[in-house]
């Protein structure tokens, strides 16, 4: 259970970088809400890819390469999830874009991140 609320705390963590990068993005630099997305999500997964190897997983021992590699095909899923679930929930039902990525983020990081993460990513 530790460990899991520590992943819970580290996705909070990258999650704040995430959508501090997803709204700078948009209201400063213009970016259309997708892209801010997909931008905050890959600072986002940078971060929580650090936090867990050292101190969630405590996997800094096992080989950086071969977490690197598996961490980007997971990373690929939840990029695929929280972009289509950003562009579903603003575009279909009207929400406001920050809100869809929560929603979608939520779901997605208590689900699947975290068992990929712990099953695939730092377990071997």
């Amino acid at each position: 259970m530790l460990q899991f609320l520590k992943a819970q705390a580290s996705s909070l963590t990258a999650s704040a970088a995430d959508f501090l990068v997803t709204l700078a993005a948009v209201n400063l630099f213009g970016l259309w809400y997708l892209a801010a997305s997909i931008t905050g999500t890959i600072v986002g997964g940078i971060i929580n890819f650090s936090i867990n190897r050292h101190w969630v997983f405590a996997a800094d021992t096992k080989a950086i390469k071969r977490q690197v590699l598996r961490y980007i095909l997971v990373w690929l899923g939840n990029l695929a999830l929280v972009t289509a679930g950003v562009y579903l929930l603003t575009n279909f039902f009207h929400l406001n874009y920050m809100l869809s990525k929560v929603l979608v983020s939520v779901a997605v990081g208590t689900s699947y991140n975290y068992i990929m993460q712990k099953q695939f990513i730092f377990s071997r």
